[in-house]
């Protein structure tokens, strides 16, 4: 789909709700650890949370140690690492990883290789590598060269483009199939999924809610598969705050006290 979207109407129903974290959440910033979540919208996430019964998930190439501490003091679900790493409503994880000398080569190989692209960074997530170029951005075709040469190197492997990122990753890893899984599981099971996303990695995210009948909500300008668009970070705020205080408002009506309490 192109521009432009309408903006997404304000939920109120039985929704397995799914946020990826920087460019919808949180602002991108130069380098990751400058990111935060605004203590108002952690707050939301938590009512709109309790709302569903625990439905919601944060999805993101972020490490779920590294969601944890953003969301804190609030634990979700979550599928980090594009959804190579998972943890469930149980608080049971589910690992995709590289096997143990393919890492080590791969993470030596890269890290050589990209020593003359100064302003570059090679992340090193366990089960994937992430190869930014944020702060030097006349080297993205080398970099995307690179991480082509990498998958056609090493067995296994696919890759992510991302915002000023190129992401090499285990084969079919995605956020699509994150939410999948999900889906699959209580108390996601048997909802309408909603998917809100801001860049390429949430593509096949955006793909897997439209198949399930669900709601697609893209961050930003582009191409995308979504069915809604929101135009910022600002304004996906604003529409969080809005679906938090739309169930707050539920809850009142029908005599509760607590966004703990059923639809």
């Amino acid at each position: 789909m192109t521009d432009p979207l309408t903006v997404p109407p304000v939920l109120s129903g039985n929704y397995a709700f799914f946020f990826d974290l920087d460019g919808t959440l949180a602002d991108i910033k130069l380098h990751p650890d400058q990111v935060i979540i605004p203590e108002p919208i952690r707050l939301a996430l938590h009512q709109l949370a309790q709302k569903q019964q625990g439905a919601l998930a944060l999805i993101s190439g972020r490490s779920m140690v590294e969601l944890d501490a953003l969301a804190a003091p609030y634990q979700f679900p979550l599928a980090g690492v594009h959804g190579a790493e998972r943890r469930d409503i149980k608080g049971q994880t589910h690992i995709v990883a590289l096997p143990t000398s393919l890492a080590a080569e791969l993470s030596q190989w890269l890290s050589e290789s990209m020593a003359a692209l100064t302003g570059c960074e090679v992340e090193n997530k366990g089960m994937a590598f992430a190869l930014h170029y944020r702060q030097a951005p006349q080297h993205q075709q080398a970099i995307e060269q690179l991480a082509r040469e990498a998958v056609s190197r090493f067995d296994g492997l696919a890759l992510q483009p991302g915002k000023c990122v190129v992401e090499i990753k285990p084969i079919g890893i995605n956020k699509g199939a994150a939410i999948k899984a999900f889906m699959q599981e209580a108390p996601f099971l048997s909802r309408q999924p909603v998917f809100v996303g801001d860049d390429l990695t949430d593509e096949a995210g955006f793909e897997a809610v439209n198949a399930a009948g669900g709601i697609s909500v893209k961050v930003g300008q582009g191409k995308t598969h979504a069915q809604w668009r929101l135009a910022s970070v600002a304004d996906s705020h604003q529409w969080l705050l809005q679906l938090a205080q739309q169930h707050a408002l539920t809850d009142r009506r029908e005599g509760y006290e607590s966004l703990d309490s059923s639809i």
